[in-house]
């Protein structure tokens, strides 16, 4: 296809590269919250608060919940010059899967587009229309280029949570949610050699790195935005699990393996920085996706999803050390995270043009 984002000479840039806005959908949809939906606004609110610091926050929002927000925004004292909201339906908040995921050029001149991918839900909801129709809106609105993502003449599917760049032509992804056959297929009769010219196409990367499982919990099937992120070109941190008899250890272990043989898109070395595991949260017995890898690199601060367990101070401490050019500042997630998700899912980065 000669008229591929990446043909066309777009990239898909790394989070910490300068934000025009980061979009969020705001929370309406209790059942992603049964029972916890009360305080879930108020922290939406404190993730605007920190990030309208630095950029527009751009929150989708039909006229009721809109009014909700406000109020919320208000009452936190967020400068609501810094915030725009976007009139779309939407089926649930996780806008880092289904809202804008955008791609940047600079020759001859600086543009910015989005690329359309289609969103099922995780191949898991039947509830998702109004979430997919999300980004054609948002590119009609801004005034920007919608890109089909296609795998020959079919439609790809795929979320944001599910891949991470840094921005020089190296993506980050997992076979237990792009290559399993089974559970929640995202794109059916597809296999890898399909997926990795899919995700050079459309991201503009050259140089797809496979990791094996995400973290146990995670419904989305194996998100690597909870498991493993890009802090910079040639680094990134790795969730670690100390307890030989967690779940989690074995799958974060072989991926550590994996990354030790791995190169970048010019032939060097990956920096890994291991990054703690809270302890287990359950609900009703189930596991949930507690991780310290689900931080959003916003251009005021990175926040950081804290669990009230020891191990917050280490992971904030772990990051700052990384990332030292905007503050590193933990926000509250037990909450969020009983809706299976915490800021990473909850945000989409639109870069400045």
């Amino acid at each position: 296809m000669e008229e591929t984002p990446s043909a066309l000479g777009y990239r898909m840039p790394a989070e910490w590269e300068k934000h025009e806005a980061t979009w969020i959908g705001w929370p309406h949809n209790k059942t992603d919250w049964p029972g916890k939906f009360a305080p879930i606004p108020w922290v939406f609110g404190e993730m605007a608060r920190t990030i309208s610091q630095g950029e527009i926050v751009r929150i989708i929002a039909v006229p009721d919940v809109q009014r909700q927000a406000n109020n919320v925004l208000k009452r936190i004292g967020v400068d609501l010059k810094m915030v725009e909201f976007f009139n779309y339906p939407t089926n649930r908040g996780w806008t880092r899967d289904f809202g804008p995921i955008f791609v940047k050029k600079t020759d001859p001149k600086t543009e910015v587009a989005i690329v359309r991918f289609r969103f099922t839900a995780w191949a898991r909801y039947p509830d998702w229309k109004k979430d997919d129709a999300v980004p054609p809106k948002a590119a009609k609105k801004l005034g920007v280029k919608l890109l089909p993502a296609k795998i020959g003449e079919k439609d790809f599917v795929l979320e944001g949570g599910s891949v991470d760049v840094n921005g020089t032509g190296t993506v980050l992804t997992t076979e237990e949610c792009l290559l399993d056959t089974k559970v929640q297929v995202r794109n059916p009769g597809f296999g890898k050699a399909e997926v990795d010219r899919a995700l050079q196409d459309h991201l503009g990367v050259t140089n797809v790195l496979w990791l094996g499982n995400g973290i146990g919990g995670d419904d989305t099937h194996g998100h690597i935005d909870d498991t493993c992120r890009f802090v910079k070109r040639d680094t990134v941190v790795l969730i670690q699990e100390s307890d030989v008899n967690d779940i989690n250890y074995k799958p974060l272990h072989e991926n550590r393996e994996r990354l030790e043989g791995m190169r970048l898109e010019d032939g060097s070395k990956i920096q890994v920085v291991p990054l703690p595991m809270p302890a287990p949260l359950l609900i009703d017995g189930i596991r949930l996706p507690a991780s310290y890898a689900n931080f959003y690199i916003s251009n005021a601060a990175v926040i950081v999803p804290t669990f009230n367990d020891p191990n917050d101070r280490k992971a904030l401490g772990i990051l700052s050390e990384l990332i030292t050019d905007r503050p590193v500042v933990g926000i509250h997630a037990v909450d969020l995270v009983y809706g299976f998700g915490t800021l990473h899912c909850l945000t989409q980065q639109q870069p400045a043009r």
